[in-house]
Order: C-alpha cells, then structure tokens, then sequence
C-alpha cells in the first residue's frame, strides 16, 4: 500500500508541477506540499455521505489550487 500511496503523490505532483509552469496552478507553494495537501483533503471524502458533499469537496480543493492573482 505504501508504495502505491507513494506512486500516486508522484504522479499527482508531477501534474501540479506541470500545471504550476504554465500557470494554470499556485505556485506559492511547492509542487510536493500541494501534491500532499490534496491527497489528505481527497481522503476526506471518505466521511461525506452524499455526491453532492464530494463535489463540494473537489470544488474547494480546485479553489485552493488556483494561482493567486
């Protein structure tokens, strides 16, 4: 499982690190923390007990990706 958890933050930060050089994500913060951050914040969906509540939760995880203008 640890290896598969590791895979998956790698790819993800290599998409954020990607995103974040054309713009199209913060880059305030490393490609690695954010890679982190969204990770934890998607397990949260775990808890929601409806579609809605994790399409909220998708919604404000790709708010806090945005760059800062």
């Amino acid at each position: 499982m640890a290896r598969a958890q590791q895979h998956l933050h790698e790819f993800v930060r290599d998409l954020l690190t990607d995103a974040a050089e054309t713009g199209e994500v913060r880059d305030d913060a490393t490609a690695d923390e954010l890679s982190w951050y969204v990770l934890h914040a998607v397990t949260a969906a775990e808890g929601l007990d409806s579609p809605a509540a994790v399409h909220r939760l998708v919604a404000i995880i790709l708010a806090g990706l945005r760059p800062q203008r």
